[in-house]
């Protein structure tokens, strides 16, 4: 005795529900949408952890760079000055790029006593240095 599909045992086969009772048409169970959530959730983190380093990293190279540059400008007035730089120690600090950099200039010889040596360091706020250079300039340049 069946009418549209059903029968003594539910309804058949035909219409969607096999013997055991289940169907396509009623979806996941709710362990089933749990754990993809579960799986979701975790490619989410890994995405936002990328993120975050991927953004931590081009910050570092943005101050690696703008420090480059503020070495290479304390170098380069070192070279360019009428008058070559007094050997030892000179410390001073810059504006460049929206950021405050300290600078530490060393010069000293080298074997050969027309040659000067110009290190320079440039370190952000908290002290650590972010951008190095060395230049040679003769210790007199003839006028």
């Amino acid at each position: 005795m069946r009418r549209n599909g059903f029968g003594m045992w539910g309804r058949s086969a035909e219409h969607g529900f096999t013997l055991s009772g289940r169907s396509a048409e009623h979806g996941f169970t709710l362990i089933e949408i749990m754990v993809a959530l579960a799986v979701f959730s975790l490619a989410v983190l890994a995405l936002l952890r990328l993120e975050t380093a991927t953004i931590r990293g081009a910050t570092t190279l943005d101050d690696s760079l703008v420090a480059g540059l503020v070495a290479r400008n304390v170098a380069n007035d070192a070279i360019t000055e009428a008058q070559p730089p007094v050997a030892g120690r000179t410390a001073g600090s810059e504006v460049n790029g929206g950021k405050s950099w300290n600078w530490v200039r060393n010069v000293r010889g080298t074997g050969n006593a027309s040659i000067v040596r110009i290190d320079v360091a440039v370190t952000n706020r908290s002290g650590q240095v972010v951008g190095k250079t060395t230049a040679i300039r003769p210790a007199d340049t003839p006028s």
